[in-house]
Parts: C-alpha cells; sequence; structure tokens
C-alpha cells in the first residue's frame, strides 16, 4: 500500500497559511478522488480540500483550529497501488525563515519573517524541528526565536496541537502571559555576503511595545472578534509596517457621467437584466490610467520593483458581517463596459453569498474602494500588500462650481466627487501619484454624454 501526502494548497498571492475549519472525513473512512476532505478558511476566502487520489484518510497530521503553512502535509492518504509509504515530512525551519509575512501572522512574526533578527540566546535555525519526542512546527520556531524564547522554555509551554503540539495560538497565548522584564535587547540583521530581497533596515535597542492598558467597568461590553476580522486587522498593521503611505487628492466633476448613467441605465437593466453602477465606469478609467502610468502597476521585492504587465484590478466588498474582502477583476484593461458591469455585480453578489472561488481574491495589482457607498466624501485607504496603491472614491454630490465657457465664466451646479489615493513612497513618488489620480479624473470628467453601450 501507498501512503500519499495531502498538503494545505496556496490560496492566493499574499496568503501563506490556513485555518483548519473542520473535517468532512474521519480516520479510517474511504475518500474518492478530489471529494472534499476538509474545510479551510483565511483572511480572503473559505474554501473545501479535495482529496488528491482515492484511498484511505489513515491519519489527519492537525485538529480543527490549527494553523498550517501553505505546503505542509495535513493528512497521509492510503491507496491501493504498491510503492514505499511516504511519511510526512515537516517543512525545514531555514526555510519557513524565508516565508513572506502573512494576514494571520502577529505584528512581531510579521516583523521577523521581513528581518529575521538574532537574539543574545537564539534559538538555532538550522536545528531540527523536534526536541525529543515533540515536534514544532517551522512557524512556531520562527516566532519563538523573535521573540527570544529558549528551547527550556518553549518545551514547558503547554500544547493544544495534535498530539500535544505547541501551535501558534498556544505561543501566542504564552507571550501575553509572559512578564515584561523591561530588559533591553539588541536586535541585528542576521550577516550576510549578499543583500536579501525583502530585509529591512536593521533596528537596534529595540523593545517589545506593550499594548495600551485597557480599564474595564462594569458598562463595557466585550465582543471577541471572529476570525476573518483577526487576520484583517493584522493585514492591515504589517501593511502600515511595510509601506510608508501617502495620499493625494483631486476633486473631479463628473456631471456628464452622472448624465449619461440617468438616460441609459434603465434600458440598460432591460436588454442585459443588470443594474448598471458607477464602479465599472471607475475600473475602466483606472485601468486606462494604468496604462498610461505602468509604473503604478508594481509590486515590491527588496530592491527590485516587479512591473505587473496584467491589470487585475480588486474591489473592495463589504460583507453583511461587516468585514470586507476584495474580489478581482481579471484583465480588467480588455473588457468593455458591459463585461465590466456584469463581472462586477457577479462577483459582489457572490462575495455577499461566500461563495467566492479562491482564484477570484487572489492575483490583484491594484485595488479600488468605493467610500462614497457609505456617504463619505473621500478617505484615506491602506495599501493592499503587495501592491503599492489603492484608489477611495467618494460620495458624488451636487455642488455651486465655476466653470469656463466661451462667454465667460460662470457659476453652475454641478455633480463633483473627490478622490484619493493611497501609494507606497518607496516606489511610487508624489509626482508620479498625483498625475496618476489627476489621470484617473481626467477620463472620468470628460466621459462622453452621447456614448452607447
Amino acid at each position: 500500500m501507498a501512503q500519499i501526502e495531502l498538503k494545505m494548497p496556496k490560496m492566493g498571492e499574499s496568503v501563506h497559511e490556513a485555518t483548519i475549519i473542520r473535517w468532512l472525513k474521519e480516520e479510517g473512512e474511504q475518500v474518492k478522488a478530489d471529494e472534499s476532505l476538509l474545510e479551510i478558511a483565511t483572511d480572503k476566502v473559505d474554501s473545501e480540500v479535495p482529496s488528491v487520489a482515492a484511498g484511505t484518510l489513515v491519519k489527519k497530521l492537525f485538529n480543527e483550529g490549527d494553523v498550517v503553512q501553505v505546503g505542509t502535509a495535513i493528512a497521509l492518504i492510503e491507496t491501493g497501488a504498491e510503492a514505499p509509504a511516504i511519511a510526512a515530512t515537516p517543512a525545514s525551519p531555514t526555510a519557513a525563515a524565508q516565508v513572506n509575512p502573512s494576514p494571520g501572522q502577529s505584528v512581531s512574526a510579521v516583523a521577523s519573517t521581513l528581518n529575521p533578527p538574532v537574539h543574545s540566546h537564539p534559538l538555532s535555525t538550522t536545528a531540527s524541528s523536534n526536541s525529543g519526542n515533540r515536534f514544532y512546527s517551522p512557524l512556531v520556531r520562527n516566532i519563538a526565536q523573535t521573540e527570544g524564547i529558549s528551547q527550556s522554555e518553549l518545551d514547558a509551554i503547554p500544547g493544544t496541537g495534535a498530539e500535544g503540539r505547541v501551535t501558534k495560538k498556544d505561543i501566542l497565548a504564552h507571550l501575553e502571559k509572559r512578564t515584561t522584564t523591561g530588559s533591553t535587547q539588541v536586535i541585528q540583521q542576521a550577516p550576510s555576503s549578499q543583500p536579501v530581497a525583502g530585509t529591512a533596515p536593521v533596528v537596534t535597542n529595540a523593545t517589545p511595545t506593550p499594548a495600551p492598558a485597557t480599564s474595564i467597568s462594569g458598562d463595557v461590553e466585550i465582543i471577541e472578534m471572529d476570525r476573518m476580522r483577526k487576520l484583517i486587522a493584522d493585514h492591515m498593521v504589517m501593511s502600515k509596517q511595510t509601506s510608508p503611505h501617502v495620499t493625494s487628492y483631486v476633486e473631479a466633476d463628473v456631471t456628464n457621467l452622472v448624465l449619461w448613467r440617468d438616460r441609459i441605465k434603465s434600458s440598460f437593466e432591460k436588454r442585459e437584466g443588470e443594474k448598471i453602477t458607477f464602479t465599472p465606469v471607475f475600473i475602466e478609467a483606472i485601468a486606462r490610467a494604468i496604462k498610461d502610468f505602468p509604473l503604478i502597476n508594481v509590486s515590491v521585492d527588496g530592491n527590485r520593483i516587479l512591473v505587473k504587465k496584467n491589470i487585475h484590478i480588486g474591489m473592495a466588498t463589504a460583507l453583511p458581517s461587516g468585514n470586507l474582502i476584495v474580489p478581482v477583476i481579471k484583465n480588467a484593461d480588455r473588457m468593455n463596459l458591459v463585461g465590466l458591469t456584469k463581472s462586477v455585480n457577479d462577483l459582489a453578489r457572490r462575495a455577499r453569498e461566500n461563495k467566492l472561488l479562491p482564484d477570484e481574491i487572489q492575483g490583484g495589482t491594484f485595488t479600488l474602494t468605493n467610500v462614497g457607498s457609505f456617504g463619505n466624501v473621500m478617505g484615506t485607504p491602506i495599501i493592499n500588500q503587495p501592491q503599492v496603491a489603492i484608489m477611495a472614491v467618494g460620495a458624488i454630490r451636487k455642488k455651486p462650481a465655476v466653470i469656463e465657457t466661451p462667454q465667460g465664466d460662470a457659476i453652475a451646479i454641478r455633480h463633483m466627487m473627490f478622490l484619493s489615493m493611497s501609494y507606497d513612497h518607496r516606489v511610487v513618488d508624489g509626482s508620479l501619484g498625483g498625475r496618476f489620480i489627476r489621470k484617473v479624473a481626467d477620463y472620468l470628467e470628460q466621459f462622453d454624454y452621447q456614448r452607447e453601450i
């Protein structure tokens, strides 16, 4: 009999771990090829993991609630084929140290991934992931090394994972209970003969910043963050730590666009069976502007700038729970307005119904968020890593404005809207950021009122 490893699949470009929500099969049960074995969740999407072969589920390597790194074996399936058994092999700590920061990591873990420190009593990065008979995952090892946890201290942490293993949740809970000594540690970048992509500047005299004390009295309601909110919070903090944010603003006169939509929306809905909103027009304008300024459509890898040839625009979508998800319109520059409208409506609808596929929330190169849908006139959005820019569109409001005519200037009631764009100042300077957002506004202001769709 042959044993095959079922590994945690990659669920997105910036997703490096997932939480096991529920096992759908028990050990000893027969499974079919492509039959769902378990449900997993990331900060982006929930999904099911299918079996890679027909056979028997002989071993679950992780429990429900465990956080597992992408590519790690999570189960063993025994098939009828005759072949040497394949034992589950944990990923090496050295490889784990090179993993990119993920939404689910703690702030300190994210910082250590970008700049692996060396403590006065570090855990060896080349040592085995096992201490005696106890297994430690690469993620746990990495957090322990970051926080200066000695091997004896790590061995003393109670584990709630499979076979008493210490999970990420266990070690983070231990850190919360740890008494702050107030001593100052010197954190240095690991020596290297060559620059390492993604490393951050050397930090010296750094001490962990304790969370501010919170006073809780009888008139306070305590609400625990759900899984998605915790991961979103970590992802937002990581983005702010990674990119120096700058925000530029412009005000656009979108009167022609508003009047055009009022003119065609009824006939469009009758013909296509879809309502047309302003979002597809915003996405079209952004895609056109990216073609004019391709260095907005990039990501950063250490000292390298990766220019993306495809234009994949994400649109932030509010969920009924209050959380946000960002489905992605692939190759937005290749679609006409009808195609963009259908894609926008379909992705938004399935996002609210939690029916998005993993591929539909990954690969974005630029993000649009509509703060105007909440009645806000502008916002300062946080960059959706690993992108370098995100644009917010505000509410469209009637305002008196000065317009120029051949007969002279006049004051008229116009439909005005603010655009704001946050961008990564490491690679996008004010000139590029300002010209790009102005170009988007120009495309919206020059919208043809007579345009047919």
